[in-house]
């Protein structure tokens, strides 16, 4: 049984999709949809860069969801692959939730590429740069890591935000609570903590202007039941009502990212191969911490195309 997992935020490069984009006219044709919808040339700055201004969260969240979608449409369109047909479920690692609700149907591409992108301005907004901050925590398990941030949090916010991998857990909040939670967590046998590269405390209660805004907007958009099961961030577990999916994509933005139970519910629920549909292989390398024995295969270039064909 397989399931089609898609990457976040972090999975940007420049020239991610480039190959595709060349190689097939479908995968150009979901290119052009993207910057049409958000009026601008996104492509080019995935293609050309420059890498900071990729790395906006208001640019790699649509970007990184085009990439996965012009995969699923070359399988489907070129290849004759349907995705109903070949997975059990779907799941995506924060903005990948959307690529994944888009892949399976529940949301349209056009209609995905402008939540994203608001969902990245809103969260960009919602704290001014230099309050927030986020940190990794290796070494140290989900409990362990609640623990650390409920001392670091003094007063202050200090959550897990995001549950990766056995001993890989990311926490969010304010600047200094997060510094304290990497002292804390040192002394607690922590192998690294370290602050992480992003913009903004994602997955945290400060997040909460941004989860109003997602609210008002996810209201007013058509979302259909999925053709295929999504297991969501928020609960790790499988959700096909719409308005259910409505309500965890609100409560995804402050809520935690469930990925390490999301992974371990679908191997519970015989999922044996995880296809990571996008940029980069950060998730098949969190699924392989997580069960050793599941099957990873990364799908972004015509090449991985091919292979992946042969697998099936």
């Amino acid at each position: 049984m397989r399931a089609f997992v898609f990457p976040g935020q972090g999975s940007q490069a420049v020239g991610m999709g480039k190959a595709l984009y060349d190689a097939s006219q479908t995968a150009r044709e979901v290119f052009g949809e993207v910057d049409e919808a958000l009026q601008q040339n996104l492509s080019r700055l995935m293609f050309e860069g420059p890498l900071d201004e990729l790395t906006l969260t208001e640019n790699a969240q649509p970007a990184i969801m085009a990439v996965s979608l012009a995969v699923v449409r070359v399988l489907e369109k070129d290849a004759g692959v349907s995705l109903a047909d070949k997975a059990a479920y779907v799941a995506g690692h924060s903005l990948g939730e959307y690529s994944a609700l888009a892949a399976s149907g529940a949301l349209e591409l056009s209609q995905t590429a402008k939540l994203l992108k608001l969902r990245g301005q809103s969260m960009q907004a919602a704290v001014p740069v230099g309050e927030g901050a986020m940190a990794a925590l290796l070494g140290l398990d989900l409990p362990e890591a609640q623990a650390v941030a409920a001392e670091a949090a003094q007063g202050e916010v200090c959550t897990a935000a995001n549950d990766n991998a056995p001993g890989q857990v990311v926490v969010s909040g304010h600047k200094a609570a997060v510094e304290r939670a990497i002292e804390i967590a040192k002394g607690r046998g922590a192998k690294r903590a370290l602050l992480l590269p992003v913009s903004a405390p994602f997955h945290c209660p400060l997040m909460q202007p941004a989860a109003d805004k997602m609210a008002e907007a996810l209201e007013a958009a058509t979302i259909l039941a999925p053709y295929v099961p999504v297991v969501a961030n928020v609960t790790a577990a499988p959700v096909s009502n719409p308005d259910e999916i409505r309500r965890l994509l609100v409560e995804q933005v402050t809520g935690a990212v469930r990925w390490r139970e999301s992974v371990e519910e679908m191997v519970r629920l015989g999922v044996t191969t995880f296809v990571e549909c996008g940029a980069g292989k950060v998730l098949s390398g969190l699924v392989k911490r997580i069960n050793r024995d599941a099957t990873t295969v990364s799908v972004e270039t015509p090449d991985d195309v091919e292979a992946f064909l042969k697998t099936l």
